[in-house]
């Protein structure tokens, strides 16, 4: 692995979680416990249906066995900080974005390692303990997402007139952070990048739009309003890529496994416009 795979990458990632922290206050997670059944119905979808969908996929679909577990990797990563950006534009539930990228980002430190290494026993084959356990897998992402996460909270409990005037800046950093890794992990695979966007382009395109239609109208079935089945879909469709690149970067080397994050990442922001676009004119401004 280089140093790009072993430094920047996870620095850039704790950046990233960092200065979502920074955004977060406790009443973030206070308002799940206030307002429990939108969270709910989005945690489940995000959590739960969005890794089942996507096993499903790549039962049926025909890709290399690399390939498919990065599908299971983006498929298990958080929301990410950009969805609450997007579900302000959309004139989604801004709140509940928030709460659902927070408590599932710290909740990945137990969902990544189990899909994850299940994944890998599925579609790669082998004793899954020989190259990736839960342990492992576990700790990676608890010093990546979690620890910055935390941190950021502390220093916006503590601090919070710097937090506060921090953020904007810290926001536009991540985001220059989000677009040299997804060019970087496109790069180190830059001799095949044809063949693999061919071979794992179209199936995270199928996933990230399946998923936003079916949250869509799970939500409408059981969540509160218009805003929160917006909000959810959102949550649903624009998933950590950052992270995704990470983790397949950190446990099997980046290659083939890192491919479908970065192809979900681009695809993800053209489908949630265009998502956007058809929503938001049925939205009022104003509640």
């Amino acid at each position: 692995m280089s140093v790009v795979t072993d430094v920047i990458l996870p620095i850039a990632l704790a950046f990233i979680m960092f200065a979502l922290g920074l955004g977060l206050t406790f009443d973030d997670f206070a308002r799940v416990a206030r307002r429990p059944r939108d969270f709910i119905v989005g945690a489940v979808s995000q959590i739960v249906l969005l890794p089942i969908v996507a096993f499903l996929l790549v039962s049926v679909w025909p890709l290399p066995p690399e390939l498919a577990l990065g599908v299971m990797i983006i498929a298990a990563a958080p929301g990410g900080v950009t969805s609450n950006i997007l579900t302000s534009f959309a004139r989604g539930d801004v709140a509940l974005s928030i709460s659902l990228t927070a408590v599932i980002s710290l909740l990945s430190v137990i969902t990544i390692p189990i899909i994850v290494v299940f994944s890998y026993t599925q579609l790669v084959g082998g004793d899954a303990g020989a190259n990736v356990s839960i342990a492992r897998t576990a700790i990676s992402v608890f010093v990546i997402v979690t620890i910055p996460v935390i941190l950021g909270l502390a220093v916006r409990r503590l601090a919070a007139g710097f937090a506060i005037g921090f953020e904007p800046l810290a926001r536009k950093i991540s985001t220059a952070l989000f677009i040299l890794v997804l060019v970087g992990a496109i790069a180190a695979e830059r001799n095949n990048i044809v063949e693999y966007f061919a071979q794992a382009g179209l199936i995270t395109l199928v996933l990230n739009v399946v998923m936003m239609v079916l949250a869509y109208f799970i939500a409408r079935a059981f969540a509160s309003g218009l805003r929160q089945r917006i909000t959810i879909s959102i949550e649903c469709g624009l998933q950590n890529g950052t992270l995704a690149i990470a983790v397949a970067a950190v446990l099997f080397g980046g290659g083939l496994a890192a491919v479908p994050a970065a192809t979900y990442s681009l695809i993800m922001f053209a489908t949630s416009l265009i998502f956007i676009v058809l929503l938001r004119r049925n939205v009022p401004a104003e509640e």
